[in-house]
């Protein structure tokens, strides 16, 4: 039995993680999936290349692969003979338990209501006086009562239901009258009463009768069926409709009804299922990782017997074929939020059957002004489904903790299990990151460099001053300086693998240029492709399987592929300029120094102010724009801080990074040795052992020997 096994992971997804050579479950991995598989949210922080993507594909795919065989054996869907609250009858933001006899709605600003699964009727010859009850797990407010099949689930607001709400008010067609008492604090029981001989409803508080509040029609009484109704706002309540003690008030408990005074609610017996509804909806930020996603459930899945159809949704394919993909039938759906927006607003891809709402790396959606979006999807997912399990939605990303993720996971998740195993961002322990400071005023070598690079133009029609370099030069300076930089990094660490960041697009293509220029007059290998939003999705693609299968050396990217990208045993990542977001600092480092395997980030850092282009109010977003005049006079372009944000991301750290200089000689771990950065993290099975710890203290601790001798001496010498 594997490690994963162990946890509850089926055999046949265990065995194709050990062709991956999965063998133990990482940190994040060994605390979510238990969680996971026994049906709970989960808010996932861990640090970036932590098995995250594992954390939650795994138990998806074995809670997606039992549902749908369990469905196989058994295609019936049956009504339950108790009654209870519909899973269907239900307003989007209520929650019911797995019991389907508590409700909660942690929605403060809507009225969110649900109707049972069973309505009484009048049957001739027999007394019609029934009962239920709530009772307040948690205070707030509430109306409860009972509501025709054809009736508004917000209790009181039209013709066909009626309510007692917790200010003390009842409720018809909208007019609300006071009567009885306020409720609504925790305990507080509620009687609900309607009697179909005296076609009235009345109700109790705490089992005092509060007298009889609405008469209604005889006709209504006598052609139509009444459903227990209750509706919520920022509360929870458990009804009953069935106990072993008589009901009060000489009526008779729903629960204990024949058939000849009870009536199925069509929601629950019509309840179908769509082919083109999936049980898992996976989002993910970007394309790449979406696509990275998907991959990784195929190979999980690979064992398995039958089919679990998967389909990736993101732009750059072909809609008709995603939308002929869903029509054929899907189980789990990847993809970026647009392009399932998109299908979902278009019919062409339902939620009705969603058990699994996944986010991953949720921060980055909420930064792109996606939370509205989620909510949207959010609220047209059903809560419950038919064997009475609840949505599970799981959140996750690098940097979990803000307010905005916070905020989203109150109004979206059911009270949810947090995972962190990270607190405050913080770099791996498998992460070396360094910095190298660039100053144009000390080393002057960028003015007669024979190798430089094509700069972003920002500095075109300025006029360089060598003799006297004034700050536009020296910006000018910076940038050629950079790319000399990098390559004497690469030549000196001999680095043949490595992430290279830009802050723009153009950065990117300049770069690429110079290495490709370099390539071919030195005679060295310094093969690249670039990733970036304006190369299409296809180059991207194939830009990016490139540089995975070792087909070239280096990949140049902007933040595009900051977040969750995972390419094995990258040992160097460099970047060029700084990210003006320091959350971005950590998703870029991240990079490297995954699955255990030791990696070094080298930044490098202008000492000097750096005048960059800035197209936040362009009309164009940079396309075709050369106005180099700054923002604040109408124009594209900006002074770049780099010391200020080095400053930012060491306090949001709290730490203080280490410097290395151009001989790009590394301070030593003196218990690490020395570092192969790419090779798994040192052990004590393969690195150094407890015997070369002691050799090396050795001397260290001969000297706290002397220091404690020389402090015991004087110490008798002052008693004595």
């Amino acid at each position: 039995m594997t490690a994963f096994e162990e946890m509850g992971i089926m055999p046949e997804i265990g065995k194709a993680l050990e062709e991956m050579d999965w063998l133990l479950p990482t940190n994040i991995q060994a605390e979510a999936i238990p969680l996971i598989l026994g049906g709970g949210d989960v808010l996932m922080a861990a640090e970036t290349g932590s098995g995250k993507t594992g954390a939650f594909c795994l138990p998806v795919i074995q809670i997606v692969w039992e549902t749908l065989n369990s469905k196989s054996k058994s295609n019936k869907s049956q009504v339950s003979d108790k009654c209870l609250f519909s899973p269907y009858d239900i307003d989007p933001n209520l929650s019911l338990a797995a019991d389907l006899l508590s409700a909660q709605s942690k929605v403060s600003n809507q009225w969110q209501g649900v109707r049972a699964n069973k309505a009484v009727k009048k049957c001739r010859g027999k007394k019609n006086r029934f009962y239920y009850e709530v009772e307040f797990t948690s205070s707030g407010l509430a109306r409860v009562g009972w509501a025709l099949d054809n009736a508004s689930r917000e209790l009181g607001t039209d013709r066909f239901s009626w309510g007692y709400g917790g200010t003390a008010k009842k409720s018809n067609s909208r007019n609300f009258e006071d009567y009885g008492e306020k409720f609504g604090d925790k305990f507080d029981v509620i009687g609900n009463i309607i009697d179909l001989d005296y076609c009235t409803i009345s109700w109790t508080k705490n089992g005092q009768d509060l007298g009889v509040a609405f008469q209604i029609p005889q006709n209504l009484c006598e052609q139509n069926c009444f459903f227990p109704c209750v509706c919520i706002k920022n509360a929870g309540l458990k009804a009953t409709f069935h106990s072993d003690q008589n009901a009060p008030f000489s009526c008779t408990w729903i629960g204990q009804l024949e058939s000849d005074q009870i009536v199925n609610n069509n929601f629950s017996a019509n309840s179908s299922t769509n082919e083109n509804s999936p049980k898992a909806i996976i989002l993910e930020p970007s394309r790449e990782l979406a696509e990275q996603t998907h991959n990784c459930i195929a190979n999980f899945k690979k064992y398995l017997s039958g089919e679990i159809r998967q389909c990736l949704l993101v732009g750059g394919l072909s809609a008709k074929d995603q939308m002929y993909q869903l029509q054929a039938g899907i189980d789990i759906v990847t993809g970026t939020i647009g392009r399932i927006n998109e299908l979902v607003n278009s019919g062409h891809l339902s939620l009705q059957s969603c058990r699994f709402f996944i986010i991953d790396e949720v921060d980055a959606f909420l930064a792109q002004g996606n939370m509205q979006t989620i909510l949207q999807l959010h609220g047209r997912i059903p809560r419950m489904f038919p064997d009475g399990k609840r949505l599970q939605m799981i959140v996750c990303s690098a940097t979990l903790h803000n307010f905005d993720v916070k905020k989203l996971a109150e109004r979206v998740m059911f009270f949810p299990n947090w995972v962190d195993l990270k607190g405050e961002d913080s770099v791996p322990d498998t992460v070396h990151h360094v910095i190298l400071r660039v100053d144009p005023r000390k080393d002057t070598s960028w003015m007669n460099l024979p190798n430089t690079i094509t700069t972003d133009g920002v500095h075109q029609n300025d006029i360089r001053n060598y003799n006297n370099p004034d700050k536009e030069t020296l910006s000018e300076a910076v940038k050629i300086l950079k790319a000399d930089y990098v390559i004497k990094a690469i030549d000196a660490l001999q680095i043949d693998c490595a992430i290279v960041f830009c802050r723009t697009k153009l950065d990117c293509d300049n770069l690429e240029a110079y290495f490709n220029h370099l390539s071919t007059k030195l005679h060295k290998d310094y093969s690249c492709v670039c990733l970036h939003g304006d190369r299409t999705p296809q180059e991207r693609q194939a830009n990016l399987e490139t540089f995975k299968t070792k087909n070239c050396k280096f990949l140049i990217c902007t933040d595009v592929a900051a977040r969750g990208i995972d390419i094995t045993g990258v040992p160097y990542l460099l970047q060029v300029t700084l990210p003006d977001d320091k959350a971005n600092y950590l998703h870029r480092i991240g990079r490297v120094g995954r699955a255990e395997r030791m990696g070094l980030a080298i930044s490098f850092v202008s000492n000097v102010p750096e005048k960059v282009w800035f197209h936040a109010n362009c009309r164009s977003r940079g396309k075709n724009c050369w106005n180099t005049e700054l923002v604040d006079h109408g124009g594209c372009c900006i002074w770049y801080n780099e010391i200020q944000l080095l400053a930012d991301i060491e306090e949001h750290l709290n730490c203080i990074i280490s410097e290395i200089g151009l001989d790009f000689k590394l301070e030593v771990n003196e218990f690490d040795g020395k570092v192969m950065y790419g090779a798994k993290q040192a052990s004590n099975a393969g690195g150094y052992t407890y015997k070369d710890h002691v050799a090396q203290m050795a001397t260290n601790v001969q000297q706290l020997y002397e220091l404690e001798s020389k402090a015991q001496l004087v110490h008798l010498g002052l008693y004595y």
